[in-house]
């Protein structure tokens, strides 16, 4: 039998491990913050006193990313007041930090809008959804990234038709299956919250059957949607090597130069693996480097696709992509990160349950970047082209995800706290989400009104 601990050693062990509490008292803790900043403080959509005017907004966003992509990613932004939404994270951020906080913080995504959410494989093979993009993370107020979400439903619904109604509806529900989340999480042993995936299993939790046929469909196409395809379409072999084939814009050659500054970062990107996979990626061999245009809000950054080639035919592609300070920075009163695509990667490795096993991070000519596999698995579910009830499930369904990826930061029961009894919390962010929504599309006019008057450049893709 172990003997009795006595109070120094019971002091280090909570040093190490922290105190025991019972579910209640985490409980409690959280409805005295709700207390503090009750559900209906967060109704109002407000601005900040200092917000800058959209075209100063814009050019202030470009600096720093390559001049001649400018007008590429102009063109993407004034496509719809979604796509101008999505480009404009840091403006959000501006105003929801003038607007109440609940004075619970989690690892945030940052940029938790509707098409953030995909679907990506497992390493065993499992295809899941979960937020994708980290580029803005940080620890701050929860409800940032569920008023982002909750807003992104709106516009997306919006440009497919949906009744305003519909959008409400879909607002509301992301938060109450938020809430829901919480709840089970609350509940269940700590390891099982932790490790919950987004799986097809979390529809019907979240009561987002109606949803089932588009996750299958997304799901197949993502099966297909590997290293091997993208090599079989982009790639061709000249001589003994293989080589990218351009495609400009969008797929380009670089310099010898860069290339070289690429592959020469490779090797501190190994070191940031784990020992297993550094064992892994140091069976293959580099066949050829390209830059590559992504995003609508990564328009304009350093993006480079680097060729491997493993056992026999296997081709493996990975993405190098340039990482900026998080636009919620200034915001939240965060330091500089000492790397940028440290950063990003650990905040990753924090929300998703499953993280890609060959996610690190590098500096190319002298800029931090994050590495990671291109085209795992991927998928999407496009919440513009979903119908009323579909897009009302989608939300539902990524208030869950949401739910989830924040409570790998939080204790889930605290935030279940201050979220109880939140019927007053769904109208809130919903009517937040709508009024919102209504400012977006009054920047995304005046960006327009910019590009047709010529004084600012956008080149408009076709088709």
């Amino acid at each position: 039998m172990m003997p009795f601990m006595g109070e120094r050693v019971r002091a280090q062990a909570a040093a190490a491990l922290g105190r025991w509490t019972e579910p209640e008292e985490v409980l409690a803790n959280g409805r005295a913050l709700r207390d503090a900043v009750g559900h209906q403080a967060h109704r109002k959509a407000l601005l900040a006193v200092d917000r800058p005017s959209i075209p100063d907004y814009v050019r202030a966003s470009n600096q720093g990313r390559l001049e001649e992509l400018i007008p590429l990613r102009i063109g993407r932004m004034i496509a719809s007041p979604f796509s101008f939404f999505r480009g404009s994270a840091g403006l959000m951020a501006g105003d929801l930090a003038v607007s109440p906080r609940s004075g619970v913080d989690a690892q945030l995504c940052g940029d938790a809008h509707a098409a953030n959410f995909g679907l990506y494989g497992t390493p065993e093979g499992q295809i899941v959804m979960d937020i994708n993009d980290f580029d803005e993370t940080l620890p701050g107020p929860w409800e940032w990234d569920l008023k982002r979400l909750a807003t992104s439903l709106v516009l997306a619904g919006r440009e497919g038709g949906v009744s305003e109604k519909g959008c409400r509806d879909a607002a509301e529900d992301a938060v109450r299956a938020y809430r829901g989340a919480l709840r089970h999480l609350a509940e269940v042993p700590f390891l099982e919250s932790w490790s919950a995936l987004g799986d097809e299993s979390v529809l019907s939790k979240a009561k987002a059957d109606d949803l089932t046929e588009e996750f299958s469909k997304a799901a197949s196409k993502a099966r297909k949607n590997t290293s091997a395809r993208v090599a079989a379409k982009w790639t061709r072999k000249e001589g003994e090597h293989w080589r990218f084939i351009a495609d400009p814009p969008v797929l380009t050659r670089i310099p010898e130069a860069t290339a070289d500054a690429v592959l020469g970062a490779l090797p501190s990107y190994v070191d940031t693996l784990r020992e297993s996979r550094r064992n892994l990626i140091t069976r293959y061999g580099v066949s050829d480097v390209a830059f590559r245009v992504v995003g609508t809000g990564s328009v304009g950054l350093r993006n480079y696709l680097v060729l491997l080639h493993g056992n026999g035919d296997e081709a493996l592609i990975l993405q190098a992509k340039e990482a900026r300070p998080s636009a919620l920075a200034p915001f939240l009163g965060a330091p500089m990160a000492r790397h940028e695509g440290k950063r990003i990667v650990h905040g990753a490795r924090l929300v998703q349950a499953e993280t890609d096993i060959l996610l690190g991070w590098t500096t190319i000519e002298g800029r931090p970047f994050i590495v990671r596999q291109f085209r795992n698995r991927k998928g999407e579910i496009d919440a513009t082209t979903l119908k009323r009830d579909d897009l009302d499930d989608y939300g539902r369904f990524a208030g869950a995800l949401l739910a989830r990826a924040h409570t790998r930061s939080v204790d889930p029961r605290l935030l279940a706290g201050y979220c109880d009894d939140g019927e007053d919390l769904d109208e809130a962010f919903a009517k937040y989400a709508i009024d919102y929504a209504d400012q977006t599309e009054s920047d995304h006019a005046r960006l327009v009104a910019e590009v047709d008057a010529g004084r600012m450049p956008a080149l408009i893709e076709e088709d």
